[in-house]
């Protein structure tokens, strides 16, 4: 594995420990999840680059834009429970209140 690799498949594992140990705010899962998808990003990037093919162009382009969309649908969703519940804590959020 060369150190490209592992620096990219270590920061998507970072991001992956981050959100499955470390859940105690909305926003900080937010933020493990956009690392995931800029590691991805970057990974996916490099790989078109590597391959010198035309044909992959655009998916690296496709990735950046549903994590776009999924950032801003994140932060909607953390004003909106901000609101509503007081607080960003996960623990605070029950299905069973609404």
């Amino acid at each position: 594995m060369t150190p490209v690799h592992f620096a990219f498949s270590s920061t998507f594992i970072l991001g992956l420990m981050g959100l499955a140990f470390n859940r105690v705010h909305l926003l900080s899962a937010l933020l493990c999840l956009e690392g995931m998808m800029l590691s991805l990003f970057i990974a996916f990037s490099l790989w078109t680059l590597q391959l010198d093919s035309s044909n992959f162009s655009t998916s690296p382009m496709l990735l950046l834009a549903f994590s776009a969309c999924e950032a801003s649908a994140g932060l909607a969703l953390l004003v909106a429970t901000s609101r509503t519940h007081g607080t960003d804590r996960l623990q605070a959020l029950n299905l069973l209140q609404c």
